[in-house]
């Protein structure tokens, strides 16, 4: 296994990582751009992007991307997120140079005002989909009351008034100031030749446009102690999110929170799994660790029926302060690494696993990180670890956020 890396002169990074005794290939482009780059006016457009990459190129029909994907046997696809927008595909070795034509060029859309049209349709589609989901509903009004007025907060979607809104040239004006080549890194893991595969993306990428894409308020939110109820009569569960501060993903901390949420907060044996969702109190209960480019928090969530939703959020409350009080214990955080280190081994085994943890990995860090580099950090981490990064962002002030048929939720 061998690391590889050459930027273009036009700042495109290409970065990769070859496994011979795989027998696939994945590729990706990361953009390091998502809602949190949005100004308010353009909320939801990086997403309405991302859709509007596969509707065709000056070379390509929207129908053609998707022939020309299937001829070879691809699996791809793209998705958006807050900061990273990602558009990727695993092929059979022999097919990467269709596949690195294919990317390229969709990554330098056409954006027609009749594609732009009809997507809206579709975008908007999507938006009420999601909003009639409780628990996507619940985390996104949660995060917009954590993070405000905090761009991490913008909605990924956007709403059916902002994307109702959006005109082609706001799209065209985001795009020429977020997908320049200095914004993006060229991702590939697996079984392929490094020099042929420069040659091909270079071929295709370097007469792109570079320029600077700056992004601002790269800090971490303000704490927030709320309770917020969103009342639905219709719906027949209660959902609940709370959300506290954690470590950016740029810090060493990041790996003690990890390893502490799968403590706390994993889907199977953790403190939550144990004390909600195996005596059949809530239908679910996790927490899990966020990390964002300048900034971290912590997720947890449960739903239930609503008369269960006081006592199953005064259950949380008392583990979270256990927890803070007095740590874990030796066992648990042993089971916590067994399970993190299958994780990480079990998704490196795939190239398309590798492949979106090099991307994410560069994109925040700026440095190449092995499997057995990620294995020793995780196992590296003590008590001590947990204790320190319990001090430093504590559970106590939490931002809860209840969705559904109850009126009101008293703080317990």
């Amino acid at each position: 296994m061998s690391f590889h890396k050459h930027t273009l002169a036009n700042g495109l990074t290409i970065i990769g990582e070859i496994s011979p005794s795989t027998r696939s290939v994945a590729v990706g482009f990361f953009v390091r751009t998502g809602s949190r780059d949005e100004t308010p006016s353009e909320a939801g457009l990086s997403h309405f992007l991302e859709h509007m990459v596969f509707k065709g190129t000056p070379r390509r029909s929207a129908l053609d991307v998707n022939y020309d994907f299937d001829r070879i046997g691809a699996s791809y696809n793209a998705y958006t997120s807050e900061e990273n927008t990602v558009f990727y595909a695993a092929i059979l070795p022999e097919y990467l140079p269709q596949a690195i034509d294919i990317l390229a060029d969709i990554m330098r859309p056409s954006l027609r005002e009749e594609d732009f049209t009809e997507e809206k349709k579709v975008i908007l589609d999507e938006i009420g989909m999601y909003e009639d989901q409780p628990m996507f509903c619940a985390y996104d009004h949660a995060r917009k009351a954590f993070f405000a007025p905090h761009p991490l907060g913008n909605s990924v979607l956007g709403t059916t008034e902002s994307v109702g809104a959006l005109t082609p040239k706001q799209m065209k004006n985001y795009f020429a100031r977020r997908y320049v080549a200095s914004n993006l890194t060229c991702v590939l893991a697996g079984n392929f030749n490094w020099d042929e595969a420069v040659k091909l993306i270079e071929s295709q990428c370097s007469q792109w446009s570079t320029g600077d894409a700056p992004r601002e308020y790269r800090t971490q939110a303000t704490p927030r102690e709320l309770l917020t109820t969103i009342t639905k009569e219709k719906l027949n569960q209660e959902q609940v999110i709370l959300i506290a501060p954690g470590p950016a993903a740029d810090t060493k901390e990041r790996y003690a929170a990890d390893t502490l949420t799968m403590i706390v907060g994993d889907d199977t044996g953790s403190r939550l799994y144990w004390a909600l969702v195996d005596p059949g109190y809530a239908d679910s209960a996790d927490l899990s660790y966020h990390d964002y480019d300048g900034a971290g928090a912590y997720f947890g969530s449960f739903s239930c029926e609503p008369e269960d939703t006081a006592e199953n959020l005064a259950i949380i409350r008392a583990i979270l302060t256990d927890v803070q009080r007095d740590g874990v214990s030796n066992e648990e955080l042993a089971i916590a690494k067994s399970k993190i280190l299958s994780r990480i081994v079990r998704g490196s085994e795939r190239p398309m696993g590798r492949m979106q943890a090099l991307g994410m990995s560069w994109t925040y860090l700026r440095t190449y990180r092995t499997v057995d580099e990620e294995l020793q950090s995780f196992d590296a981490v003590t008590l001590k670890d947990l204790r320190d990064v319990l001090d430093k962002y504590p559970f106590d002030q939490l931002t809860i956020l209840a969705l559904g048929p109850l009126p009101s939720l008293t703080a317990t």
